[in-house]
């Protein structure tokens, strides 16, 4: 494997959130995996080597300054389930993961699904929501404001959110089952359009979905951020499971709480 140094925060796309959040995408490259995989892809299952994957996995755990032992990902299945940090066991069912102590760091994966980062700018308590289109109809943000409240009294008037890189609504084509589930859920408008080239098929911006959500819980539209980045156009920044027909690497959205 290469020396290259670990990675630095500064290599990781962040978001606008409040002073003192240790948070981050991170990149493609930085890694020693090779191949479709080239080069830091940190999924597991997805058929890389593992060795390769855990020095990745390190590295990222270094940017961070996070012991292994503190480190916090839950067995992803498009759901709403919520797992405390310290509290519930790493690697169980769970889309959503908070937290309001520093020493642990927060993890979900992704390479085109949208990862959620939740701050209470008030208590310090943050969340990391997986959110595919089946998470985001669900109600997985909910979800995840409603467990920081449960926890650790969030008000959801001092959240800030952050939408990390995701594939976007003009590469995102879908279904005539995924309009109608989304249009339950509340999607606004404009996140859903006909495709321009296909009959009977949609295009679905699931950012502008989950943006909806979060404003309709009482987040001011300020406090909701949302990077511009597309996973299926930015081939070597991002890996993209449609993109790369599920033979791809994955991404992880990190957070920590403040010290």
């Amino acid at each position: 494997m290469d020396a290259r140094p670990p990675l630095d925060l500064a290599d990781f796309e962040r978001g606008p959130l409040p002073p003192g959040v240790a948070h981050g995408f991170t990149p493609r490259r930085g890694g020693v995996s090779s191949g479709p995989y080239a080069s830091l892809n940190l999924g597991l299952s997805v058929g890389d080597e593992r060795e390769a994957v855990l020095e990745n996995r390190r590295r990222v755990r270094v940017a961070f300054g996070v012991d292994a032992d503190r480190w916090m990902t839950g067995r992803q299945v498009h759901g709403t389930g919520v797992l405390v940090a310290g509290r519930d066991l790493a690697g169980a069912d769970g889309d959503v993961l908070i937290s309001d102590d520093p020493a642990w760091a927060l993890a979900v994966s992704a390479a085109d699904c949208v990862p959620v980062v939740l701050v209470d700018a008030r208590g310090g308590a943050v969340a990391a929501a997986h959110a595919g289109w089946r998470g985001a109809v669900a109600g997985v943000v909910g979800a995840a404001l409603d467990a920081l409240a449960d926890r650790f009294g969030t008000d959801v008037g001092d959240v800030h959110a952050w939408l990390g890189p995701a594939i976007q609504g003009a590469c995102y084509q879908v279904g005539e089952e995924v309009v109608a589930a989304a249009e339950r859920a509340g999607a606004p408008a404009h996140a859903i359009w006909p495709d321009p080239g296909v009959a009977d098929r949609w295009r679905f911006d699931v950012p502008a979905l989950l943006r909806a959500q979060l404003m309709a819980a009482g987040l001011p539209a300020a406090a909701v951020a949302a990077s511009t980045t597309c996973t299926h156009c930015a081939v070597d920044r991002c890996f993209s499971h449609r993109r790369d027909h599920g033979r791809t690497g994955r991404h992880w959205a990190v957070v920590r709480a403040p010290r």
